[in-house]
């Protein structure tokens, strides 16, 4: 989708990403707006790829999930030709499987 889009998919995903995150546990705080202006800043984006990748392991870490994400590892995937995103995925998929199809705000 990104490329059809001509990259303007990436920043609705980083956006709903970071909503999710919020929206799974009230104890991450996140506004998913500045995240993904922060993308369009050259410093910026490097310290919101790796701050997402800790509010993915914080997901993970609540959810019980003991192989958890690393916005470390996440920056070093964007360098690989942004496979940040598929690392990024996948690792909010395992919240996903554990936790089921929640209502938004369900205490879990």
């Amino acid at each position: 989708m990104t490329l059809i889009t001509l990259g303007i998919y990436s920043f609705f995903w980083w956006y709903k990403i970071n909503r999710e995150i919020r929206e799974y546990d009230s104890r991450i705080q996140v506004d998913p707006g500045i995240a993904v202006i922060a993308l369009c800043v050259p410093i910026a984006s490097l310290v919101t790829l790796v701050k997402t990748g800790g509010r993915i392991e914080r997901t993970q870490r609540f959810s019980g999930i003991e192989d958890r994400c690393s916005g470390g590892l996440g920056l070093l995937f964007s360098f690989l030709l942004f496979t940040h995103v598929v690392y990024y995925q996948s690792q909010l998929n395992k919240v996903w499987a554990v936790s089921g199809n929640q209502p938004p705000g369900t205490s879990i």
